[in-house]
């Protein structure tokens, strides 16, 4: 397929090509969520290497009613990465005449029907997606309540250190009640490696479809049983990294550009940054929130701190 000039003028064009145009080759994980992609998500969410999404759940159950007491009645909730709005169910449930849901995701045609299918099941509810990238400057409309904010599944993990600060420090000016955020922990590295590297392969698909993507929108030539998935823990780093490696010398077609890959070479495609619990709240305070409580599984393996913004306390 030849590519239209329209869509080699993409951002996710640009992406591409600036990835492959530098070395070591790296791309933003946000690339990863076309239909297809946040499909394959929804389905690692439910593998049993996969615990996340499992043990966010079960917090947020737990303790849904003390969330409650601390987010209070007539809140607007705005869900950053908002995905297929599962999480936020449970959150709803819990809360007290919640005036409205802002969810907010890159993957337009997925939140679109996840929104549509959350208003069928709660018409009371008023429910305005937003299909724009967080991680970039963009308005909210005017609050009807006190604005606070959801970011569950540990996606913050997905910036450096330094981007999750000035993202964090960002949302303390558009939250004026409060923050509600899920963070993995530091833990034992066997546990993160089957969690990335599943047996039934999902996460490789996931991996491997920002390459498909890339074949389907840009009329890229890759050929996809040329790379392999592999996702490892770095410890000094405390993250897991994700990358696709060439399994041989080739050259990658992109919007009439070529660029050489050889044998060995990898896109880095991913990080997942894990965090104690004192480690995340020292990032959350530099960032202008002040920890106010934060709920963490008997295992401890993954946390939800409530953050209130330190502006609002004075």
């Amino acid at each position: 397929m030849k590519p239209s000039p329209d869509t080699c003028a993409s951002e996710f064009a640009h992406a591409m090509q600036q990835a492959f145009a530098q070395r070591p080759h790296h791309i933003a994980p946000k690339w990863f969520y076309d239909a297809e992609g946040s499909r394959l998500f929804d389905a690692i969410c439910e593998l049993p290497e996969y615990y996340p999404t499992r043990t966010e759940l079960a917090l947020l159950d737990r303790h849904g009613p003390e969330i409650a007491r601390h987010i209070g009645p007539g809140a607007e909730l705005v869900e950053f990465g908002a995905g297929s709005l599962r999480k936020v169910r449970l959150l709803l449930d819990a809360l007290e005449r919640p005036a409205s849901l802002l969810p907010i995701d890159i993957s337009a045609e997925h939140l679109w029907a996840s929104a549509a299918e959350l208003r069928r099941e709660r018409p009371g509810l008023a429910v305005h997606p937003l299909a724009v990238d967080f991680t970039r400057e963009f308005v909210l409309p005017p609050a009807h309540g006190p604005r606070v904010g959801f970011f569950p599944g540990s996606s913050i993990g997905n910036f450096e250190p330094g981007e999750a600060g000035a993202l964090l420090a960002r949302m303390v000016h558009w939250l004026d009640g409060g923050l509600l955020i899920g963070v993995d922990l530091v833990k034992d590295p066997d546990l993160l490696h089957a969690a990335y590297n599943d047996a039934r392969g999902v996460t490789a698909r996931f991996n491997l479809n920002l390459l498909a993507r890339a074949n389907a929108e840009l009329g890229a030539n890759f050929q996809l049983a040329r790379w392999a998935h592999s996702a490892f823990y770095h410890p000094p780093l405390q993250r897991i990294e994700m990358h696709l490696i060439s399994r041989c010398d080739q050259v990658v077609q992109l919007c009439g550009q070529s660029f050489p890959v050889a044998e060995g070479e990898s896109l880095h495609t991913e990080n997942s940054y894990k965090y104690t619990v004192a480690g995340f709240q020292r990032l959350a305070q530099r960032a202008g929130f002040h920890p106010e409580a934060v709920w963490v599984d008997a295992r401890r393996w993954f946390a939800l701190h409530w953050l209130r913004p330190a502006h609002s306390l004075r």
